[in-house]
């Protein structure tokens, strides 16, 4: 089986934001700070050559790394 894109914390991010969590909602549920929510989605976003959260979302559904 192929390596995960994601790292374990970058999964719980994404998994979280396809449940339409905030930003604040997702730092709280993780105890982390918002920009560190935010560095985990750009990240993401650099790591799959896409722009915005809508288009990391589908490519991590079309990779099967998240689901809905």
């Amino acid at each position: 089986m192929s390596k995960s894109v994601l790292t374990k914390r970058e999964k719980q991010v994404f998994d979280l934001l396809v449940l339409n969590k905030s930003t604040l909602e997702i730092a709280k549920k993780l105890g982390i700070s918002e920009k560190t929510v935010r560095n985990h989605i750009s990240n993401v976003m650099q790591k799959l050559g896409v722009k915005g959260r809508a288009g990391a979302v589908i490519e991590l559904l079309k990779l099967k790394e998240i689901s809905l």
